[in-house]
């Protein structure tokens, strides 16, 4: 029989045993109940709208972090959005195809049909009429030019003392793109364009060509595209770098990229291209991809040497080895913070009320001034940010700082907001300074989408090639140029223009000259432009 002594301890024993099972089963729950979370956010964002737009919440409004309840528990109302459908305007067919070139098919009766079936006498017109109007498919071709030079000799000379040689003149043949090769300017410029601007890899080229009886080889078409890039574009991309060093504001953002053989890397390391693009307030847009093998800050800061002024991106410490700068963090980066800390029920609703929800709706705020504000001058702008925008800001520190909690993403979010305050505070500085890096992640999105259909570059000359490309089009195409249009004049101007003593010469083929613009620019009468403003929505 146990004694009292031995009883104790072994009751002390259980409790302690008994202490360590709950702790574990509290943290077990957790767990649980983050990775439910987790699964539910990543099912949201797959499956559910692709939007970041603030769901409305019936009965309910948010006023600086406060939750307002109007409507009684017992009074339950489902609103049900109204379906709304576009009045189609008279006239929407012919803005539609008034740009197109237009063929007339004219539907008449043979000659010996054109006689009455009544009395066999002849018939003649006396009207016609519109039936139908067809847009037409007319598929591409391949031909090949055979350029052949003329040779011209003097009649006159080598006939006598004074001219005693014979005079030879052949006349002037147009520059190849690249030596020994069959490539034109035209099917590198489509090479390039459907690759970089359609995302269409090589292989899948490669099968059309063959449709249209040349079996051109991936391989052969990416030396052309590395060659025509290294000899005719990267010297306007480094035009294009010293405009992009002048601007007030710059934005930059980066996403990964993979490169088989690099020297001393896996194949399946990362590497990475950055893009480095002017705001949207200050002369003709910049957009410049740069690849490098590493995500070192050392690259952004040997990229933008010579640039002072005001740098928009997220909080990546990278940035802060480039000397001379502000820096402006995007609170569109922050809203997502506090989007991913909002719990969400079993059926992907969001639940009401959280810290997420608070700290989303103080970012809500600030962008709903914006928004108000898109159309005044920086001056203007900034005025209105210092006497509207301050208390918001005011507000959204001191609830960050009071708020205490064990929810990790939560807690993430307050310690992102805290820890770069300084830097979230920077855009009162001037008006023109956008609110969001939102610009930089459009120019991200086509190396994304890229990167999923080609899957990687097989070398750092075709990762080099590439940064280059999407330099060009996606700067010719901020410009109202038509991107195809654009490479195609360039190949064919280029090859027939000594720049190497003259860069300045260069100036003419930059997307925003004016012979470019004649020669290249869309027609965007009836296009809306998706660029966007000073002040980002989210």
């Amino acid at each position: 029989m146990q004694s009292l002594d031995e009883k104790i301890i072994r009751i002390n024993e259980l409790e302690n045993e008994n202490r360590k099972l709950q702790e574990k089963v509290e943290m077990l729950e957790h767990n649980v109940e983050l990775l439910t979370q987790a699964v539910l956010h990543a099912s949201k964002q797959r499956f559910g709208a692709s939007s970041e737009k603030t769901p409305t919440i019936e009965g309910q409004c948010f006023l600086f972090g406060e939750i307002i309840d109007e409507i009684p528990n017992e009074t339950k109302i489902i609103n049900i959005k109204e379906h709304k459908r576009p009045v189609r305007k008279k006239g929407d067919r012919e803005n539609l195809i008034k740009r197109l070139p237009h063929e007339i098919v004219e539907c008449i009766l043979e000659a010996e049909e054109a006689v009455c079936k009544i009395c066999g006498s002849e018939l003649k017109i006396i009207g016609k009429k519109k039936v139908r109007s067809e847009m037409e498919y007319i598929p591409a071709k391949l031909i090949i030019k055979e350029y052949v030079q003329y040779v011209y000799k003097c009649v006159e000379c080598g006939k006598n003392d004074i001219n005693p040689y014979d005079s030879i003149y052949c006349a002037p043949v147009p520059s190849p793109l690249l030596t020994h090769s069959v490539a034109s300017p035209s099917i590198t410029a489509w090479i390039m364009y459907q690759k970089y601007m359609m995302s269409v890899p090589l292989y899948r080229q490669e099968k059309d060509f063959k449709r249209m009886g040349a079996e051109l080889k991936r391989d052969m078409m990416a030396n052309w595209i590395i060659r025509s890039s290294e000899y005719w574009l990267k010297p306007l991309y480094e035009e294009m770098r010293k405009q992009l060093l002048k601007c007030n504001i710059l934005m930059s953002d980066e996403t990964t990229w993979q490169v088989n053989k690099e020297y001393g890397k896996k194949a399946s390391s990362k590497s990475y291209i950055w893009i480095h693009r002017s705001g949207s307030c200050e002369g003709p847009p910049v957009i410049l991809y740069q690849y490098t093998r590493s995500r070192s800050g050392d690259h952004a800061k040997n990229f933008l040497e010579g640039f002072h002024g005001y740098h928009v991106s997220d909080a990546y410490a990278g940035y802060e080895k480039v000397e001379g700068i502000t820096r402006c963090l995007c609170f569109s980066h922050l809203r997502r913070y506090y989007l991913d800390a909002i719990p969400l029920d079993s059926g992907k609703k969001e639940i009401p009320g959280s810290g997420g929800a608070i700290g989303r709706a103080y970012c809500d705020k600030l962008f709903k001034l914006e928004r108000k504000w898109k159309e005044l001058t920086p001056k203007e702008r900034k005025k209105n940010r210092l006497i509207y925008s301050v208390p918001v800001l005011d507000a959204f520190f001191a609830w960050s700082e009071k708020t205490f909690t064990n929810q990790d993403l939560l807690k993430k979010a307050l310690n992102y907001t805290l820890n770069h305050k300084k830097y979230f505070t920077n855009f009162l500085l001037d008006g023109s300074v956008p609110l969001s890096n939102n610009l930089s992640e459009i120019a991200v999105k086509p190396v994304a989408i890229l990167r999923k259909n080609s899957l990687f570059s097989d070398s750092p000359a075709g990762a080099e090639a590439s940064a280059i490309i999407f330099s060009i089009i996606n700067t010719a195409a901020a410009n109202n140029l038509d991107a195809y249009k654009y490479l195609e004049y360039i190949f064919c101007q280029l090859p027939n223009i000594n720049f190497a003593s003259n860069n300045s010469v260069l100036e003419e083929y930059l997307p925003w000259a004016e012979k470019v613009q004649l020669q290249c620019k869309i027609d965007t009468t009836e296009i809306n432009s998706k660029e966007e403003t000073c002040s980002e929505p989210v």
